[in-house]
């Protein structure tokens, strides 16, 4: 896990897929963190990515770095303990002009039952289960 938290925050940007009804979403993200040994994103409950998570919280996760990529299929929980939402909060403190753990808006996920799979042109594939 400790290896997948360090790609995606090396790579910066990573891309979250979801379900809206049949139809696929991507869209970037940025935020990942080990909060008591899960790793947690974070969104608004008022976007649309919100209300496709709680629909079917199956995802995918995509990111790049150099030559290598990951992809993570997970399923994803929310955590509604403000002590979650604040520790997001306290590893990106840019989000918190937009954000609060208080104000009603803030959730955080983890992800269960995660398989990774990093894999380059030029290396077998390797996977990683958390």
């Amino acid at each position: 896990m400790e290896r997948v938290e360090k790609f995606l925050k090396d790579a910066g940007t990573y891309y979250l897929a979801t379900a809206d009804k049949d139809q696929p979403r991507v869209r970037p993200f940025g935020t990942i963190n080990n909060f008591e040994g899960r790793l947690y994103i974070q969104t608004g409950k008022s976007k649309d990515v919100s209300k496709q998570i709680h629909a079917n919280p199956k995802v995918e996760i995509c990111a790049c770095t150099g030559p290598e990529w990951l992809r993570i299929s997970a399923t994803l929980v929310e955590d509604d303990r403000r002590e979650a939402r604040q520790a997001m909060l306290d590893a990106y403190p840019s989000l918190q002009g937009m954000y609060s753990a208080d104000d009603g808006n803030t959730e955080v996920f983890y992800l269960k039952d995660a398989t990774a799979t990093f894999s380059s042109f030029t290396a077998a594939p390797e996977v990683v289960t958390f």
